[in-house]
């Protein structure tokens, strides 16, 4: 594995933002979303990324520390969004094609893991979807 940068590691903790604000969308985050996010991070993030914290452990393990306690502070999932989304701004190297529907496929399995998606998960997820390609939007 590959010790990782500080830019880097903050690309995990702001995509558990990001997943938290899908959870937290509809102002409940259930145990589901959160199994939900564990899995994903298990079975596709840690296959994919070889980053190391500074403690030796996985990177994307990141994304759920961020995201328990982002739901133990109860933040708002707006303003989780809104930090996710000026973090993209400044830094669009660490967003490749792949990583980008890999965030778009986890946020769907978070949205969708207790009692399928609601509006408020839907209007997060064309958020995350306008801002990784706005070139899709509908005028």
């Amino acid at each position: 594995m590959n010790t990782i940068s500080k830019a880097e590691l903050s690309f995990y903790q702001k995509t558990g933002e990001l997943f938290y604000a899908v959870a937290a969308a509809d102002k409940i985050v259930r145990t589901q979303e959160f199994d939900t996010l564990k899995e994903v991070v298990n079975t596709l993030w840690r296959p994919m990324e070889h980053y190391e914290d500074e403690f030796g452990e996985d990177a994307a393990y990141q994304m759920e520390i961020v995201f328990d306690w982002l739901d133990y502070e109860s933040l708002d999932a707006e303003d989780c969004f809104d930090d996710f989304k000026d973090f993209y701004h400044n830094h669009p190297s660490l967003f490749s094609e792949k990583r980008k529907q890999l965030i778009l496929k986890t946020a769907h399995k978070i949205a969708a893991s207790f009692s399928g998606k609601n509006k408020s998960e839907l209007t997060l997820l064309g958020k995350i979807q306008l801002l990784f390609f706005p070139e899709n939007e509908i005028t």
